[in-house]
């Protein structure tokens, strides 16, 4: 499946029932270089739209916000020792959650690329 976006700027790929969650390249090129992420634990229970990690950057700190509601599976361990995978390849290697989705109809309300490109054009 594709990449599906919020307008928090997280994205989200489904693979059977689990999602891979992170932030996007944009979201990435806004905070500067990414120093820390703050993940959940494994099974802990998520909302959609809720806060679930931290990224702290060179900048700021910013909250991630899930797209879908589920259960943490597993959590990218690599960014404990290298929070810079977010920079190098956010929508790659530099994923925060997997989770099991508890409600697929929930990926209806993201939108598909063209709608988030059109959306961050906006905001330049």
């Amino acid at each position: 499946m594709s990449l599906k976006y919020t307008k928090e700027h997280e994205w989200v790929r489904v693979e059977d029932d689990v999602a891979t969650i992170g932030i996007t390249t944009y979201a990435q090129e806004q905070l500067g270089d990414v120093v820390f992420v703050e993940l959940p634990e494994i099974d802990a229970e998520v909302e959609a739209g809720n806060e679930f990690a931290v990224v702290e950057s060179v900048k700021a700190a910013s909250e991630v916000y899930s797209p879908v509601g589920g259960t943490v599976v597993e959590v990218n361990e690599d960014l404990a020792a290298k929070p810079g995978l977010v920079n190098e390849d956010a929508e790659g290697e530099g994923w925060f959650v997997k989770i099991k989705l508890a409600d697929p109809d929930e990926l209806d309300e993201l939108m598909d690329a063209r709608a988030y490109k059109a959306y961050v054009d906006t905001l330049s």
